[in-house]
């Protein structure tokens, strides 16, 4: 069975509280043995990165540019996919599930793609969904604790699997 993925998406200026939240989801993505997807730039990528590299974890990043300038220095894999913006929806849809951390509107756009797949899906201090407007099958948390984040988004991918 392959490795589980989990993206963890956020600003690339982020605030060092978002920081040290991402850092610790990214430990704890990697204490749960899954890898790390993110965009691969700074601020919550890199942290997070930090944080599931500080365990052991594998880390990869897909950058918006058509080379690896940039990425962050605990990339594993740092993949130039020279899409831009147009990235996020990489690496939204391409985990098995989603953390989001703070954020702006590429965030946001990557939180959509996500629900939109029905990824499992937490949110941490980010963006407010209104949960009515969700679609009866859409599993979604929003939390501040980054352990009840991966927590609840490997839960939701274990419900996915045994489908």
């Amino acid at each position: 069975m392959r490795k589980t993925l989990i993206a963890v998406i956020g600003a690339g200026a982020a605030t060092p509280e978002e920081k040290e939240t991402a850092e610790a989801i990214g430990r704890e993505i990697a204490r749960a043995g899954a890898a790390l997807l993110c965009g691969g730039l700074g601020g919550v990528m890199e942290a997070a990165a930090a944080g599931a590299k500080a365990e052991g974890g594998l880390t990869v990043g897909l950058l918006p540019g058509t080379t690896a300038e940039g990425a962050g220095t605990s990339m594993d894999v740092a993949i130039p996919t020279g899409l831009g913006e147009a990235r996020n929806y990489l690496v939204a849809t391409g985990a098995d599930g989603v953390v989001a951390v703070g954020g702006s509107l590429g965030t946001l756009s990557e939180l959509a793609f996500a629900l939109k797949k029905r990824l499992p899906v937490a949110a941490v201090n980010t963006w407010r969904l209104e949960s009515e407007r969700l679609a009866d099958d859409v599993v979604f948390l929003e939390t501040d604790s980054p352990d009840a984040a991966v927590r609840f988004v490997l839960d939701g991918i274990a419900e996915v699997r045994s489908r």
